[in-house]
């Protein structure tokens, strides 16, 4: 006896209406959902840039303070740890030039020459057209013994500020006058060089003579001659003047314990805090 089974579709039965009312109320409620996330977006991206804009606003207050007690204990000669509470501020606003210029104007004093040069390029790298820090790096620069590359940030300083009158006077005179100076003790050493040279090769030597000839005179006299220019040249030495001129002083003649910098003048002058 054959037999059958009869399966009822799912849904058969179902109202098309109530299915679409069910389909349009889906719709509607995924829309509510996406606008809802939408929302709670738009507050989250809102509240992380408005909490970023208040740690900022403390870094920044931190820093400022943090700066002016630097400053009072470098006023008080505690040069090293002013320059730790800076460095704490650097830490917080690392791209504020006026703490890199006062940091090198303190490892000047300290005489860590080196340290103070590049807290002062990192001043004008943040700052390039502040004056005043072309000046500390031109003062830094000078401490090193790099005297043209001083020049060179002196003027720059003086572009920027023409009115400042001492750039001109005290900073770019100053380095102007080393500048001669360090020229002139690089030519002194030169003629020196080669006069000793002319002694361990005189070309005199290297001629054969006739011992009962005035030419025998005539050589050790030239000899002489090449060995007292040499005895003057290392006695030499390269000065300023209180008038800032460059003056060469053999030693034993007047004038020539002023061979030290006068004491009027400044290698570095650093600028008040």
């Amino acid at each position: 006896m054959a037999s059958f089974s009869w399966k009822r579709k799912i849904g058969e039965k179902v109202s098309k209406s109530v299915v679409q009312h069910f389909d349009v109320e889906d719709e509607r409620s995924e829309g509510d959902d996406v606008e809802a996330g939408r929302d709670e977006e738009v507050d989250w991206l809102h509240a992380t840039k408005k909490r970023k804009e208040m740690l900022l606003e403390d870094c920044a207050a931190k820093s400022r303070r943090l700066k002016e007690v630097g400053t009072m204990l470098a006023e008080e000669g505690r040069h090293w740890e002013a320059i730790k509470k800076w460095d704490e501020a650097i830490q917080l606003t690392p791209d504020n030039s006026l703490l890199y210029e006062m940091k090198s104007q303190v490892l000047t004093i300290l005489h860590e020459v080196f340290p103070a040069v590049k807290a002062a390029e990192m001043a004008v790298t943040f700052k390039p057209l502040w004056w005043e820090g072309w000046r500390t790096l031109g003062r830094a620069q000078l401490n090193l013994g790099e005297v043209d590359l001083a020049v060179k940030s002196f003027q720059i300083a003086i572009h920027l500020c023409p009115s400042e009158r001492s750039l001109w006077q005290e900073d770019l005179n100053w380095a102007l006058t080393l500048q001669k100076q360090q020229l002139a003790t690089k030519e002194k050493i030169r003629q020196e060089e080669e006069t000793k040279k002319q002694i361990l090769n005189a070309p005199e030597l290297e001629q054969d003579y006739d011992f009962e000839s005035d030419e025998v005179l005539a050589a050790c006299v030239a000899v002489a001659e090449r060995q007292s220019l040499y005895e003057e040249l290392r006695r030499t030495t390269v000065i300023i003047d209180a008038e800032g001129n460059v003056r060469n002083v053999v030693s034993g003649e007047e004038g020539s314990q002023d061979t030290d910098t006068p004491a009027k003048e400044q290698f570095v002058k650093a600028r008040g805090l």
